[in-house]
């Protein structure tokens, strides 16, 4: 059975949200769901991005939300009786501006509390089946001297995780994380570009080359499925065998 045969039994018809959607991994999971006959709601932090986004030509229903703005999370929010999975993608790395109060404070407040109202905000919605997915790293199990607070955010996503998946358990919502390796995406162009830092990233990983967006979306159905309807909190690595090497 092919991914699109049986993630179309799963997901054709329902509702999924995807935060953070209109680039990169997580537009890429937005697609796949979207083949998965999915009715995919897709956000953005900006209205340039969801513009371009739509200019993909895709099915996708493109929304403008800063996940910052609890106000404007639940607002959105409301407008869903039943949703069969959220998918929180909304991220920022900001590298040497998180040395700053300010930086530190705009990556955890995106990539942790973004994840955190989102899921309180869509909890009632997921009721009875639903599933959250989270997006975690390989820098929350690693240090990251050029980037604090984005290993700091993903390291409590792991956390979060574990944390709602416990709380959500009697609600009969599932959460589950995936920790993507090194994936090619606009936030991994500065290491892409560096000859000798490339190489020493890819001499690392066992697999020997960089990951794509659509690496992530057969984890990605599949910890949204009720294939894994008795798996919860669990931390995925997708990273070509980064570490373990």
């Amino acid at each position: 059975m092919t991914e699109s045969t049986w993630s179309t039994r799963f997901f054709a018809g329902k509702n999924v949200v995807i935060t953070g959607g209109t680039t990169g991994i997580g537009n890429g999971i937005a697609s796949a769901f979207a083949e998965a006959g999915a009715t995919v709601h897709a956000t953005g932090a900006t209205a340039a991005e969801v513009e371009t986004a739509r200019g993909y030509g895709s099915a996708i229903v493109y929304s403008v939300l800063d996940v910052r703005d609890t106000a404007a999370v639940n607002e959105y929010a409301i407008q869903f009786t039943s949703v069969a999975a959220l998918v929180n993608c909304a991220g920022v790395n900001l590298r040497a501006a998180e040395f700053t109060a300010q930086g530190f404070e705009t990556v955890v407040d995106i990539n942790l509390t973004g994840s955190m109202r989102c899921a309180s905000a869509f909890r009632s919605a997921l009721s009875n089946g639903g599933a959250i997915l989270n997006i975690a790293s390989m820098f929350a199990f690693f240090g990251a001297p050029h980037a604090p607070a984005y290993a700091a955010s993903k390291g409590a996503i792991v956390q979060l995780t574990k944390s709602l998946a416990i709380a959500y358990a009697e609600a009969g919502i599932r959460v589950n994380a995936l920790a993507p390796g090194w994936i090619e995406t606009a936030m991994t162009a500065v290491p892409r570009a560096d000859p000798t830092r490339n190489a020493e990233l890819m001499k690392r990983t066992p697999m020997g080359r960089w990951g794509t967006p659509g690496d992530l979306t057969g984890p990605a159905l599949f910890l949204c499925s009720p294939l894994a309807g008795f798996v919860t909190g669990a931390i995925l690595p997708v990273d070509g065998g980064y570490l373990i090497a």
